[in-house]
């Protein structure tokens, strides 16, 4: 019964190509919903913030790993840390650097008290409602985060869309080194690939989607929203077809 309770998802293949991909939906959804149809940051963020929590609601209320519920809140969360990030440096002029400092400090908070409190930080033992409200308290702040380094790398920086891209995901394949050669703390390589595949999925976006002159491909916020959507719903739908049978598997 241990993997029936058990709120998450295995960490595979699979989980960081919907995560990026999810990332990617978010930081474009939130912009093609406040700029492009003229919903303002504010009214987005109400509208957002509101779905967001009955989706969570409904995650908690669930005991178990669901993967349609669980990628919902996922890629909610991505599009309202893009919007928390956006209101701040918007609305209230938060520089880039300050918010990445102040998110940062937030979040290394949030792991000392969940350590404090459950003496471990590894989603292998997220089983309880507990530790799961930790969970998506830190991913929240790992999404506003990634959200405001990445635009910090490609715009405070102006490195340029292309160049932020790559930054990422040399970081990243360095972790995925030192994981699988090194042999660096599992949990320690999970949260740190989870952080940067945030701006990394961001990056991945505004490089599709901005206009060639701007260091992008010019693809379109539109077909690519609906090219990373698909790809989700069909992955999504597959490891629900999967999780099922294993639910079920536990009953025979």
């Amino acid at each position: 019964m241990k993997k029936l309770l058990l709120r998450v998802p295995e960490v595979a293949l699979m989980f960081w190509i919907v995560k990026t991909l999810s990332t990617t939906v978010g930081e474009t959804g939130a912009d093609y919903l406040a700029t492009h149809l003229g919903l303002g940051l504010s009214f987005t963020s109400l509208v957002m913030d509101g779905l967001l929590l009955v989706s969570l609601f409904i995650q908690l209320g669930l005991k178990r790993y669901v993967p349609t519920s669980y990628w919902t809140v996922v890629i909610l969360m991505s599009v309202v840390g893009t919007l928390i990030t956006d209101l701040l440096v918007d609305n209230f002029r938060v520089s880039l650097v300050t918010l990445t400092v102040i998110f940062t400090a937030t979040m290394m908070a949030g792991f000392a008290v969940w350590y404090k409190k459950e003496k471990t930080l590894s989603i292998h033992s997220i089983t309880t409602d507990k530790r799961e409200r930790y969970y998506w308290l830190i991913i929240l702040l790992a999404f506003a985060l990634g959200t405001g380094a990445g635009d910090l790398i490609s715009e405070g920086l102006d490195l340029g869309y292309g160049n932020a891209l790559l930054i990422f995901a040399s970081a990243i394949a360095v972790i995925a080194f030192a994981y699988f050669v090194l042999k660096m703390n599992a949990v320690l390589s999970f949260w740190l690939a989870f952080i940067l595949t945030r701006p990394l999925g961001a990056s991945l976006g505004d490089f599709l989607i901005a206009k060639v002159p701007d260091g992008g491909l010019g693809l379109g916020m539109i077909p690519v929203n609906i090219i990373f959507l698909s790809i989700i719903i069909i992955l999504v739908g597959y490891m629900e077809i999967k999780q099922s049978k294993k639910v079920a598997e536990l009953f025979i």
